[in-house]
């Protein structure tokens, strides 16, 4: 098959989640190629796929990329015009790819779009990795339409407006290839967490729109690979996101943001050990000591994407910090917020 769609799965020692929730990819979307790149899993993902799954492509990666080096090494190998990331613990819904297809077909500067992530656990409500579409604030801490830290909304629907927004999840992250390959696609380096986020702030820099099409609905499981209380996805989010500022913040900003950045993470690694988190602390310390050791790497990076700006201000980037809305003046749900998108 040459869909113009392509759903490309990114599985690693998910076997599980492939029998859970493949069927429902399978079945509910007609005219689109599916495709599981498999990051050399160790359990029986492949035979699963050989034997309940036959007419399923299957790209077998040499080794285990991560997510971000994963998908770039297995979508060179797919030349539909439109990609789909799509997690292995996503269960997708009638008609899910209609409405995200309609909104890119009709709005060629829309270069990505989610659709809206539903929890797969607690139904009603969001899910934490995307919601209805990210943003981030000054401090390069991201937030959702129904997310904010931990503070999951209930969907009654208030989010169901077609919105720009900062950042699409990669859990169901649909995009047109020229703009994912024109941006740099994903850093490899990042290994997991925060990929996406960069790869759309580079988007966004170059005018490039995104937007949740929330007439599309998916139900998420959330993490499947890593929990959210794990060192290790603790450490990839504080480094990564050190190294996303780093890579796109605009010069005016950097040492500002950067020195505040250093006193908000010295406060989070406090809270952990108060907490008797000494795991959790360490991998703040640790996403610390890995940033300062590395950082050098991307500064090539940095001066390419600082000279491919094309927007004196980006549209969703807010100016206020999300951790004074929401702990000081407790503003816990995204209605109460300042619009980012002005």
């Amino acid at each position: 098959m040459n869909s113009r769609v392509a759903v490309v799965i990114l599985n690693y020692n998910g076997a599980s989640m492939l029998r859970r929730f493949l069927p429902s990819v399978v079945a509910y979307s007609s005219g689109a190629d599916i495709i599981v790149a498999d990051n050399a899993s160790t359990d029986d993902s492949l035979s699963v796929m050989g034997s309940e799954f036959p007419d399923i492509r299957v790209i077998a990666l040499e080794r285990n990329y991560g997510f971000a080096e994963g998908y770039n090494k297995a979508l060179q190998n797919i030349d539909s015009e439109y990609y789909i990331l799509l997690n292995s613990d996503v269960e997708v819904t009638e008609g899910w790819i209609e409405p995200l297809l309609e909104c890119m077909d009709a709005n060629g500067n829309v270069a990505a779009c989610q659709p809206k992530i539903r929890s797969y656990n607690n139904r009603d409500y969001f899910e934490y990795a995307g919601a209805a579409g990210g943003f981030i604030d000054c401090y390069g801490y991201p937030y959702c339409r129904g997310r904010i830290f931990d503070t999951l909304e209930r969907d009654n629907g208030q989010y169901d407006t077609l919105s720009e927004i900062f950042w699409a999840t990669g859990a169901a992250l649909m995009i047109r290839r020229d703009d994912f390959w024109n941006s740099g696609a994903l850093d490899g380096r990042f290994f997991a967490h925060m990929e996406e986020i960069d790869l759309c702030w580079r988007l966004k820099a170059m005018g490039r729109s995104i937007v949740c099409v929330p007439s599309s609905v998916v139900y998420h499981v959330g993490g499947a690979t890593l929990s959210q209380k794990n060192p290790r996805k603790t450490f990839l989010n504080f480094r990564n996101n050190l190294l996303m500022l780093h890579k796109n913040l605009p010069q005016k900003e950097y040492k500002k943001v950067m020195r505040m950045r250093f006193l908000l993470d010295c406060v989070a690694a406090i809270k952990y050990l108060l907490a008797g988190s000494f795991a959790e602390f360490k991998a703040v310390a640790d996403a610390r000591r890995e940033y300062s050791r590395i950082k050098k790497e991307f500064d090539g990076q940095r001066r390419h994407n600082i000279e491919s700006v094309t927007m004196d201000k980006i549209a969703c980037r807010a100016s206020f910090s999300i951790l004074v809305q929401y702990y000081i003046k407790r503003r816990r749900l995204f209605s109460e917020l300042p619009d980012a998108r002005k």
